[in-house]
């Protein structure tokens, strides 16, 4: 009889411990739709990182990862699923790991990324992050082609947001990719493209009359060819 007895007590300890840890997901599942119904970011947080903690999914980790970069806590993001590039990599996993390297400035890593998810599934918005990410890292033939791709497959319902302003506001994307084009000219030979970057601004320009970023850069161009 009491050879039973210290069996008996691990299963019944085993048991119970079973109970716990579902009583606890039922508890964290529940407080998670709570705080989603509240909008209440934190708490979402919380209860998926107690949920991972207890039930391990990549799924989760991804989608937890995409609300920490949605917040701009960018290094959070990066840890919670790093920063390797895996061909099983969901499209989530592989957008924030290149929206975090972007904001980081780690421009080459973050243009990897952007790559891959360019050949998974080429898009005009797609094509202007990466045309862009290529101009600061003075690739202008890389970011040429991206750019002509992008207006050859923009559609007058895509927009753009910026930041620049106090007030972010929209622009069509095509107007995006045409500023974009007038940079790259301008980059292509700075000294006898600035008209020619000029111009294409006024395109963009009167495509988005509010475009205060394309404004801002014809006058610097417009300054320096007076000059």
């Amino acid at each position: 009889m009491k050879k039973l007895v210290l069996p008996l007590m691990i299963l019944v300890s085993v048991a119970v411990t079973a109970q716990t840890k579902t009583e606890l997901q039922k508890h964290f599942e529940n407080y998670y739709k709570q705080m989603k119904q509240q909008g209440d970011i934190q708490g979402v947080i919380n209860a998926m990182t107690h949920l991972e903690v207890m039930v391990p999914s990549q799924a989760r980790r991804d989608t937890l990862a995409y609300i920490y970069v949605s917040e701009g806590r960018n290094l959070e993001a990066l840890n919670t699923i790093g920063i390797e590039k895996n061909a099983t990599d969901s499209d989530i996993n592989t957008e924030v790991k290149a929206i975090a390297l972007t904001a980081l400035n780690e421009l080459p890593k973050a243009l990897e990324f952007y790559e891959v998810l360019f050949q998974r599934k080429p898009n005009p918005y797609l094509a202007y992050e990466i045309a862009d990410l290529k101009l600061q890292t003075n690739d202008v033939a890389g970011a040429k082609e991206k750019i002509e791709y992008g207006l050859a497959n923009v559609t007058n319902d895509m927009k753009r947001s910026y930041y620049e302003t106090q007030q972010p506001y929209q622009v069509s994307l095509k107007a995006g990719l045409t500023y974009l084009k007038a940079l790259m000219l301008f980059n292509e030979d700075q000294t006898n493209n600035v008209e020619k970057a000029i111009v294409t601004l006024t395109h963009a320009l009167a495509m988005d009359p509010n475009f205060n970023m394309a404004k801002i850069t014809k006058d610097a161009l417009l300054n320096k060819k007076k000059e």
